[in-house]
């Protein structure tokens, strides 16, 4: 090969000489610098920028949609007292779907570390079937004025203790057992949730219609649920769990990691797992109690903050996930209360809508 062959290729070789690193070649212009790549949770720097972006963008979304619920359809100008009386009204929704957006999101990322599982929510283990089974047992046996029975403080506080008690005593004994084995702690938590669901299944049959469309509304996951009693404890409850599993974030990142290499990295693997399972049940009692059954929710919310960060810092993808799971609960109460007029029940909407573009996200990715 000629000399005249290597300049016009740009390979190097015996006729042309290599000029040393950091001095640029007189007859030419400095070669491009390879991308710089950097430990952390971000191999880029554009990574981090589009992070801010996404962040920015959920903020603004969260706020627009929270201004639509607070200001559509108010008859009186905006900024009069007037305005702000109607909005106060409404305040009470906006603040039941930030709490269940924060259980919802927080547990099921949770969750999916400990088990190390992308394609599970917390509610595999039974949380959405004891619920159901509580509310379908009042009506059975007390008939429609069951459906007060179950409510209050005192019975939200029974139903919210039931609900961990069940949980814990499951974790502690399948994980601390000779078995000690989180896929038996699963499939244990398939098996007990499909049998209070058949239970639950065979009071249903056998009640009178009008029973059973009472028992109806409150088996969906409704905003309209929700009382006022509950949420001064449920929010302290709440951001508290939430707080200790932020702050557990790094922990959890070595979690992901597998039991091996936490044992290794000075952790117990089986004491961080009994933690965070305790924490996400509190979260999914909560959630569960204050609502009703949302078990889609998480598992899109969870889904969608995996894929638009893209990275393995927990501390990264827990805000992400609770600005998209509130945007999402939030977007679909503004159009089934002002679109559909049927106001509460976003279940609808996170079902149908949360299924196509969970569908479309791995399509496009070609992973979960």
């Amino acid at each position: 090969m000629s000399d005249s062959t290597l300049e016009r290729t740009g390979h190097p070789g015996a006729g042309q000489a290599q000029a040393p690193a950091g001095v640029v070649p007189s007859g030419g212009a400095r070669p491009p610098r390879p991308a710089r790549r950097q430990s952390g949770p971000f191999a880029e720097r554009r990574h981090r920028t589009r992070y801010l972006w996404l962040v920015g963008g959920l903020v603004a979304l969260a706020a627009l949609t929270t201004y639509g619920n607070l200001a559509w359809d108010n008859p009186m100008p905006p900024g009069s007292e007037g305005f702000w009386i109607i909005a106060g009204m409404r305040v009470e929704s906006i603040v039941v779907m930030a709490v269940v957006a924060l259980c919802q999101a927080v547990a099921t990322v949770s969750f999916q570390t400990a088990t190390n599982n992308r394609i599970i929510t917390p509610s595999i283990m039974g949380f959405e079937s004891l619920y159901t089974l509580v509310q379908t047992a009042a009506v059975f046996f007390f008939g429609v004025a069951g459906v007060t029975m179950v409510v209050g403080l005192g019975q939200f506080a029974l139903q919210t203790a039931l609900m961990v008690v069940f949980a814990v005593l499951l974790y502690s004994w399948l994980l601390s057992g000779r078995f000690g084995n989180i896929h038996i702690m699963l499939l244990v938590g398939v098996v007990l949730g499909g049998g209070l669901g058949a239970l639950s299944t065979f009071m249903q049959r056998v009640l009178d219609p009008n029973e059973f469309d009472v028992l109806t509304a409150r088996l969906f996951g409704n905003i309209s649920n929700a009382q006022s009693e509950y949420l001064p404890y449920a929010i302290p409850i709440a951001v508290v769990c939430a707080a200790v599993l932020f702050i557990r974030a790094r922990r959890m990142n070595v979690l992901a990691l597998g039991a091996d290499a936490t044992n290794n990295l000075g952790l117990n693997h089986k004491r961080e797992i009994m933690i965070v399972l305790t924490l996400v049940s509190v979260l999914m009692a909560m959630t569960t109690s204050l609502v009703g059954p949302m078990t889609f929710l998480g598992f899109l919310v969870a889904t969608l903050a995996y894929q638009f960060t893209d990275t393995y810092d927990h501390r990264l993808i827990l805000p992400v996930a609770v600005l998209i799971g509130y945007t999402i609960l939030s977007g679909a109460y503004f159009v089934l209360r002002n679109i559909f007029y049927a106001e509460g029940a976003v279940t609808i909407i996170i079902e149908l809508v949360g299924g196509l573009v969970f569908l479309l996200v791995i399509l496009r990715k070609g992973r979960l």
